[in-house]
């Protein structure tokens, strides 16, 4: 259960009882406890079970898994009250602001600390608190409030006395006069003939009388207000049968059944558009028959807008959704109906977060694109990969997982290779489709030619064209967002920077902006240089801004749009905007990397991909095999329900080995490859990756421990410490950056070498001046 325990003289905090025992502390004289929360557990043993795993395998503390596994609302607050002391005599002298405050509550009965903050136009009030309280004008009560309010939806319904027939004339006689509200008691009358609770908000729209009526009505005794708890999410439609599956699909689900006998984690390799979702669908079903629960997990919040539709009409209310989008009093809804295992809790879709709640009797977890990189988490701790999380979860609940993606990762693979999970492969599209015909484009021999027109070559502007006339869709990718990354003066070569981080700004022309992407600091665009004061600013390279006010200026008869992150704020960003595409009212959309995962648009004929050479040229030894998963899922996008589609890639160097490989869609030939220089260089799958992370704003500071680190770690580890290096972008947000990675070899034990591992952290926080540095550790970090 939760418990609000006292630290130091003022503060609470919400607690977790972890475990309750009779061994009296040594050291220190306990507190008590300052009060109980619940009146039954919020978390059950389940969890624990599995917070204390992932505390472990990740290295990180049992309360920052607690911190981030429960919905904030039930992580109380302590917030200081203010009363007016009775028995106070006037004849004490109070300071001016005192004697406001007092004041103040002569009127209110209790003021809270930042209600005094307010009157005063002040920060700084405890000194005026202080005042008030020796010269005893108040008294100080902490009081504790929860920050979940349950939504309550007010309802109307006629007093027993007139529900009679003889009460009914009565009634109508004596409201006469009064027209409005005798219209309101026979609205009533027509709505309560469906037997259900009547909203007081219906029955002032269908009889079209204002608030105030009502209340007269109720002032009078004729009607009376209630409450009803109502839940913030609900789903209202008709469900349908499932779709029947095809021969293959029919095929993958007997073998995934069989994989099931020997494994509890089964791979499910579909190519794009293969109708993966029918086959989890019929998965989903068979598990709910059994009376378990089910875990949807989904790498994107986009991706989950349209699943959510598709399982919906499948299986109605049985399904609650939990992300981030969400607001606070909704995820604690989703917890409470998961806790008490309500029915419309039986189906959970989620981002990686939803692997937190309180399941009782899991018995299948989904995780679709298990390849995707958004599955880890990064900052803060618990730096946890879901997916790997997922399957510790379903082996403590004795469930089965199902990873499902058209482009697995090399480790996923390489697990099912070696027999640790089951594998099966979809290799046909549903219905037969061909999968996308795939056409390099050379844009170096297209600027020679000079046949560019902006950043499209007349190769991919006539493909667009030819897709438009036939009334069908375009997808483009550019994996950056903004108008462009980089602004320049042409005279001088300078160009603006961050103050806080080491990155140039990029420029954002709809809001003629300079913004940072790591800390978002902004400032608007110069019209000058600030080094030279010349006034010819050039912009370099280019994001998906750029690239939908091109495409306005190539095609002004038809609706362009852009989804990236700027696009999408707020809860329904994504809904509008795929909402708006599904209904084919957007002919071309421009998108950052949100485009590639799972979205299904049955008119899209092309899609193009505008700068491949970004995503291959960069310094991390998953980087080919992220470019083609990415290429290959934006590229399955195209053709997905009538006929073949097209993809059209640019590219400086089109003969490089993935853009070859990405053509032929050839995933066993990148697996081969790049397992093969794993092998060759001791990376994941073969060797175990830790990643320690220094951080400071004093860069000496971050210097001197990066190096005692190394050579701590060199005196065990000898060669399988790699660095220490600067990232690509060596400060963010004024703070310095140093890396150092462990590499663990296939026989030495994962436990053994976190123990060193702690054992060095420990003695690097003993040494004072090491002690304010950040120190990350990152398991399984890339």
């Amino acid at each position: 259960m939760r418990v609000a325990v006292s630290f130091g003289k003022s503060k609470i905090y919400t607690a977790i009882v972890f475990k309750i025992h009779q061994i009296a502390p040594v050291l220190y004289e306990a507190k008590d406890i300052h009060q109980i929360l619940d009146e039954y557990p919020v978390v059950n043993e389940h969890q624990l079970n599995h917070w204390e795993w992932i505390s472990s395998y990740y290295l990180c503390s049992l309360g920052d898994v607690y911190r981030a596994a429960l919905p904030s609302a039930f992580l109380l607050e302590s917030e200081t009250i203010i009363y007016k002391n009775d028995s106070f005599t006037e004849d004490v002298t109070l300071g001016d602001d005192s004697f406001l405050i007092f004041e103040a509550l002569q009127h209110h009965s209790q003021l809270t600390i930042h209600q005094v903050s307010d009157i005063l136009g002040k920060k700084t009030i405890l000194p005026i608190i202080n005042e008030l309280l020796e010269k005893n004008a108040v008294i100080i009560k902490e009081e504790i409030y929860e920050t979940y309010k349950p939504k309550l939806v007010k309802y109307v319904r006629l007093l027993p006395k007139y529900t009679t027939n003889e009460g009914l004339q009565n009634l109508l006689e004596q409201l006469s006069r009064a027209k409005k509200q005798r219209e309101a008691v026979l609205h009533y009358f027509q709505l309560s003939s469906s037997k259900k609770p009547i909203k007081a908000k219906e029955l002032e729209e269908k009889s079209n009388v204002s608030t105030s009526i009502l209340k007269a009505l109720v002032d009078k005794e004729i009607f009376e207000f209630y409450h009803i708890k109502t839940d913030r999410i609900s789903f209202d439609g008709t469900t349908n049968e499932i779709k029947e599956l095809n021969e293959f699909q029919e095929q993958a689900y007997k073998e995934i059944k069989k994989s099931f006998e020997k494994h509890e984690v089964t791979l499910l390799h579909g190519v794009t558009g293969s109708g993966k979702t029918e086959i989890y669908v019929k998965l989903i079903k068979e598990v709910l028959a059994l009376g378990k629960q089910v875990l949807f997990l989904l790498p994107e919040i986009a991706l989950t807008t349209q699943i959510i539709v598709r399982l919906q009409n499948y299986f109605g209310s049985q399904i609650s959704v939990f992300h981030s989008k969400y607001s606070m009093n909704e995820r604690v809804e989703v917890w409470n109906n998961v806790l008490n295992n309500k029915s419309k809790a039986q189906i959970i879709l989620g981002a990686r977060s939803s692997i937190f709640l309180p399941f009782s009797n899991l018995g299948l977890i989904i995780v679709d694109e298990e390849h995707e990189s958004s599955y880890k988490q990064f900052e803060p701790s618990p730096r946890y990969n879901a997916r790997d999380a997922a399957v510790v979860l379903a082996y403590q609940h004795k469930a089965k997982i199902v990873l499902g993606s058209a482009t697995p990762s090399i480790e996923s693979y390489f697990n099912a290779t070696q027999n640790k999970y089951g594998l099966v492969a979809l290799h046909r599209r549903f219905g037969n489709i061909q999968l996308p015909k795939i056409e390099l484009i050379d844009i170096k021999e297209k600027f020679k030619k000079k046949v560019m027109k902006g950043h499209f070559s007349d190769r991919l502007l006539e493909m667009i064209e030819e897709a438009l006339n036939e009334k069908e869709q375009v997808i483009l990718f550019q994996n950056r967002r903004g108008f462009s990354p980089v602004v320049e003066c042409t005279t001088c070569g300078n160009s603006p920077q961050c103050p806080n981080c080491d990155v140039s700004l990029t420029f954002h022309k709809y809001r003629k902006e300079l913004k940072c992407h790591y800390c978002h600091y902004q400032r608007s665009m110069p019209n000058n240089c600030g080094a030279c004061g010349s006034t010819t600013l050039d912009t370099k390279g280019f994001g998906t801004e750029q690239i939908e006010l091109e495409l306005k200026e190539l095609f002004p008869n038809h609706t362009i749009g852009r989804m990236d992150l700027d696009t999408t704020r707020g809860k329904y960003g994504y809904q509008k905007i795929i909402g708006a595409f599904e209904a084919q009212e957007i002919d071309i959309l421009v998108g950052t990397q949100m485009l590639s995962k799972g979205l299904d648009f049955e008119n899209v004929s092309l899609v193009g991909i505008l700068n491949a050479d970004s995503m291959l040229n960069f310094p991390d030894f998953r980087a080919h095999e992220r470019a083609f998963q990415l290429m290959v899922q934006v590229s399955g996008r195209a053709g997905r329900s009538k006929k073949q589609g097209n993809v059209a890639i640019q590219t400086y160097n089109p003969y490089h080995q993935i853009l070859q490989q990405v053509s032929t869609t050839n995933y066993t030939e990148m697996y081969k490859e790049q397992l093969q220089d794993r092998w060759q260089y001791n990376y994941p799958p073969y060797y175990r990756l830790i990643k320690i992370t220094l951080k400071h704003k004093d860069y000496t500071k971050v210097d001197t421990g990066i190096h005692w680190l190394a050579r701590a770690l060199q005196n065990i580890f000898k060669e399988n410490v790699l660095g220490p290096t600067e990232p690509s972008v060596s400060r963010v947000r004024n703070q310095y950056i140093k890396n150092l990675v462990i590499k663990i070899p296939p026989k030495q034990s994962l436990g053994k070498t976190k123990e060193q591992l702690q054992k060095i952290k420990n003695t690097f926080e003993a040494v004072k001046d090491f002690r304010p540095i950040r120190f990350i550790i990152d398991v399984d970090a890339y």
